[in-house]
């Protein structure tokens, strides 16, 4: 079984998890409706993207 030599440092380990976080969603307010949604994605109650009817809008 294998077995580190040497006791990991604090300071190391620490630069080994500096990429471990959580990245947070980038939400908005959509103008017209009020119903908060991902940016960059069509809003799913009204059926709009940019402006623009994509989708039927769900009752």
């Amino acid at each position: 079984m294998a077995v580190p030599k040497r006791k990991t440092t604090k300071s190391r380990a620490g630069k080994r998890r500096s990429h471990h976080h959580f990245v947070t969603k980038n939400v908005v307010e959509d103008k017209k409706s009020g119903e908060y949604r991902l940016s960059h994605h069509l809003d799913l109650k009204t059926g709009t993207y940019k402006g623009r009817q994509v989708l039927d809008p769900k009752d």
